[in-house]
């Protein structure tokens, strides 16, 4: 997978070189030379005191193409703003580069990179505003969906049975308790 990181000038970070050995370097005034066709992910640097919507007002990209936000002060409203730009994360711009490489994985597949008290605010004000009730769950429900050998298998794990010995004690092969657990 292709990558390109744009930023303001400067130097390039040595994490940046570590995790996206590959990658092109633009200015921001060489965004528009990536071509539109290529797939890959654009890493867009924002510097502490730049706002997102003033320095990359359109992520008009290709639609092989996702945007990684870069910040070097992320915040709420910075990683919310980067989304509705179409941003697929955003992440702190001296991330280690194995966290670099965590969002290229779950941005390439489609996911989003938010951090996790961000995620948790967003999911707890969605259920809000579409007013979600939580409900507990019946203890049994879950049964119904399985056969009478996936309940018991079910049950001795959830008292602690390793599946070796859920297979001594029901009679039937590790392997197949496994798929049943399964």
């Amino acid at each position: 997978m292709q990558h390109w990181i744009v930023y303001s000038g400067g130097a390039l970070l040595s994490n940046w070189r570590e995790a996206m050995p590959q990658a092109i370097l633009l200015r921001r005034d060489r965004l528009a030379e990536i071509p539109s066709n290529e797939a890959g992910i654009v890493w867009l640097h924002l510097a502490a005191n730049e706002n997102i919507e003033t320095v990359y007002p359109d992520l008009n990209l290709g639609s092989a193409q996702q945007a990684v936000v870069l910040a070097d002060a992320p915040s709420h409203e910075l990683i919310v703003a980067s989304l509705s730009l179409g941003a697929g994360g955003c992440c702190n711009t001296h991330a280690a580069p194995e966290v670099l490489q965590q969002v290229e994985l779950v941005v390439a597949n489609g996911g989003l990179w938010v951090g996790q008290a961000l995620l948790k605010q967003l999911v707890g004000s969605t259920a809000k505003a579409y007013g979600a009730q939580p409900q507990k769950a019946k203890n049994e429900d879950w049964s119904a969906l399985l056969s009478e050998r996936e309940q018991q298998v079910a049950r001795l794990v959830a008292r602690g049975s390793s599946n070796r010995e859920v297979a001594e004690q029901l009679s039937i092969s590790e392997r197949t308790a496994k798929a049943h657990l399964t």
